[in-house]
């Protein structure tokens, strides 16, 4: 038995904090899988409960320097936005003093008034931005270094504490003091941690806006009374009044009246859908026009909009493989910059000669570089610059900030990825596989001919719909729909058999009826010749042929006509013009599928297949084209669902096959795979884009900073700008047109 844990870890700065996490959670035995995420602030640890509880989770949290919080997410987060304001305010009411004050200084070399008090103002106004302000860095760097694992803050605290220690060092020493220069770097990183947290708070709104969507309360009937009550005391049977323009309290059945429901924040569709007596509604959406009583089905975490939130934490908590990379630089990186920084150091002390002629030659159009500096500020100087300009939280931030705007607008759209994997694989698909009931067509068949043999065609069906009551296959509610229709009593059928792929049986009168395909009576060795010819014309017009045979003798055959979905012909040809494959998979006969795959333009079908075999057909197609996608939305699907690269499910079909799919469609149109073809490849490019970014930084910056031509106020702001810039570019996903 595995149990699946979420928690919300406290303190969590950088990239290499969630190694920190990751690693510690790891550890614990009994532990099979733990993925740590920056953006959400969250850990998903699979563990054996035989094994491990949870008490032991936050101990393992604790000993690697962080906490396990209890999480209010809407509170907490606009808490986090509001301390990051105030602590940013703060700050720069002492630095812009600072910075005044150091204005002479630097372009007159004048030190106002003088020399002694000018440098005593700058450490006495450095230190409440250091160690009040921003003593949580501190903090967060000593937990980081005594638990093993130096986190950015602890690059932050030895970068402004080797500047700040210049300042009362100066007295005593002749180098240059860098206590203003301190101050300002911590002022532009609570400047960064700010504005990282308003664009990560932007990041993740997708969640909030779902949890914003449900009705706080309901009017129910108790006892032939109408009361209202907070939606957390409905229950299951309630029923529930529901006003025209008032939201559904919860999921259930409409019991009386009939309207148009605004279904829009499940489907992403803007018209509304008509709604009548026996019909299912879901919580959150909107009743539009009519009084309607509904009947509460489903409550709590169980509903509609409970499964799409946590469908989507699933999905922002989840990996992208191309992230993995990403870790495991992360991991290693912070170990390097300090020995790095140690070397830029020991560097300058060595060859300083050499740096010099750098010096010299920038000091000309670089006005901070000053070669006349003594040999220890310079390699302070360039160490503090290392230190702060490597530090990797945008690395940590690329990739789960792009996933949580992609999945945050796949479910606005109705689209619910299920597993960030999805998001780096569909880039790569170059088939599109689709099954044919209910995902090209609209799985609502209707009976268009009925064709008897020496008896009535009344007789035929009433003998069909009896046998088929026993089936859930769409082909059989139209049996029993007509037969319903012409008001025929069904007769009792005793051994019932479900025969895979071919058809039904049973007994009706101790006489066995078979209803199937030729495959079916070819099996029982009974000759179709006498109708073989009716079946062909039925089927080259695309419609699926049923033989009835009664104690061994063919009776009849009822024809059911599958109507196509109103996009599948511009969805497929729009797939087509993308550049890929696209493949029907079914279990209708050649004739048949040919027909229909003309109609909506399909390269390649494979007809006349078992349930069994779909999973062997993809790979087949695995083999020959790369990267599959499958599309389909029944209990059959389910496997050809997991052997696909991505499987995609149709939300109108069964529960199994959306809980075997990477994606799942809320709205049955293959216009939703378009769209989320293109999300996906959207969400990736901006990923690319991130670690891009989060990498060239560094790349670019270390350098520059080691040579000593980048100041360290400058290299804070680069550092924190590059943070800014992957956050940012994440929500540029917004812009991007889906349709």
């Amino acid at each position: 038995m595995i149990k699946i844990e979420t928690l919300k870890i406290g303190g969590m700065t950088c990239a290499s904090c969630t190694v920190s996490v990751e690693k510690a959670l790891k550890r614990v035995d009994g532990v099979s899988f733990v993925n740590v995420n920056l953006a959400t602030e969250k850990a998903t640890v699979k563990f054996n409960p035989d094994q491990v509880n949870y008490n032991q989770l936050l101990k393992a949290v604790h000993n690697s320097g962080y906490e396990v919080v209890e999480e209010q997410k809407q509170d907490k987060e606009l808490k986090t936005y509001e301390q990051a304001r105030k602590k940013m305010i703060g700050a720069w009411l002492f630095t812009i003093p600072i910075a005044l004050w150091m204005i002479p200084e630097m372009f007159f070399n004048k030190m106002f008034p003088n020399e002694t008090i000018f440098h005593l103002g700058m450490i006495l106004l450095a230190i409440p931005v250091l160690f009040i302000i921003g003593r949580k860095t501190y903090i967060s760097a000593y937990r980081s270094i005594t638990h093993g694992s130096a986190n950015m803050d602890a690059l932050i605290a030895l970068g402004t504490g080797a500047a700040f220690i210049t300042g009362p060092l100066r007295f005593f020493l002749p180098i240059a003091s860098f206590a203003g220069v301190s101050a300002m770097i911590m002022s532009f990183h609570l400047t960064g941690r700010y504005i990282e947290s308003k664009a990560k708070g932007r990041a993740s709104q997708a969640i909030r806006k779902l949890l914003e969507l449900g009705a706080k309360t309901a009017i129910v009937i108790r006892n032939n009374s109408e009361i209202e009550i907070p939606i957390e005391e409905v229950i299951i049977g309630d029923i529930m009044l529901i006003k025209p323009g008032s939201k559904i309290p919860t999921d259930g059945e409409i019991i009386a009246g009939k309207t148009m429901i605004d279904e829009s924040m499940a489907t992403g569709e803007s018209m509304p859908v008509k709604k009548r007596i026996g019909d299912k509604v879901l919580g959150a959406t909107i009743n539009q026009s009519g009084l309607i009583k509904v009947k509460a089905t489903k409550i709590g975490k169980d509903t509609f909009l409970s499964q799409i939130i946590k469908m989507v934490e699933e999905t922002q908590g989840s990996k992208v493989p191309i992230q993995e990379f990403a870790d495991k630089v992360t991991g290693i990186f912070v170990p390097i910059v300090l020995i790095l920084a140690i070397l830029t150091f020991i560097s300058w002390l060595v060859f300083n000669q050499q740096f010099q002629q750098v010096l010299l030659w920038a000091s000309s159009f670089l006005p901070w570089v000053n070669p006349e500096l003594s040999i220890i500020t310079q390699a302070v100087f360039a160490t503090v610059a290392v230190l702060v300009i490597a530090c990797p939280c945008a690395l940590g931030l690329a990739t789960p900030t792009a996933l949580m705007v992609g999945s945050g607008m796949g479910a606005q759209r109705g689209i619910l990825i299920r597993k960030g994997a999805a998001i780096q694989t569909m880039k790569q698909v170059k088939v599109v596989v689709f099954d044919k009931t209910g995902t090209i067509t609209k799985g609502k068949p209707e009976v268009t001919d009925i064709v008897s043999l020496n008896i009535s065609e009344n007789a035929l069906l009433q003998f069909a719909a009896s046998i088929e009551a026993g089936s859930e296959h769409p082909l059989s509610s139209a049996i029993k729909k007509k037969a319903n229709t012409e008001k025929l009593e069904l007769f009792p059928v005793e051994d019932f058999k479900a025969i895979s792929g071919k058809g039904i049986s049973g007994k009706i009168r101790d006489k066995i009826i078979l209803i199937g395909n030729k495959k079916l009576f070819d099996e029982k060795r009974i000759n179709i010749d006498i109708i073989e010819k009716k079946i062909k014309s039925l089927e080259n017009q695309a419609k699926t042929v049923m033989i009835i045979g009664y104690d061994d003798i063919i009776i009849g055959l009822i024809a059911v006509a599958d109507t196509i979905k109103d996009d599948s012909v511009s969805a497929i040809s729009e797939l087509r013009k993308m550049g890929l494959q696209t493949v029907m998979l079914t279990g209708d006969n050649k004739i048949t599928a040919n027909a229909i795959a003309k109609i909506v333009g399909i390269d390649y079908i494979v007809s006349d297949i078992l349930p069994e075999t779909k999973v062997a057909e993809i790979i087949k197609l695995q083999d020959k084209f790369g990267t599959v996608a499958m599309v389909g939305d029944g209990i059959n699907d389910a496997p050809a669902l997991k052997q696909a690269n991505v499987g995609i499910a149709i939300g109108t079909g069964t529960e199994i096959a959306i809980e075997s799919a990477d994606i799942t469609l809320v709205q049955g149109n293959l216009s939703s795979v378009i769209t989320a073809i293109k999300l996906s490849r959207a969400t990736f490019k901006k990923i690319k884009q991130n670690l891009f970014w989060a990498f060239a930084y560094n790349i670019v910056s270390i350098p520059i900073a080691f040579l000593g031509l980048l100041h360290p106020v400058i290299a804070e702001i680069a550092m924190a700008t590059s943070s800014i810039t992957v956050v940012t570019n994440a929500n540029l996903l917004r812009n991007i047109k889906l349709k």
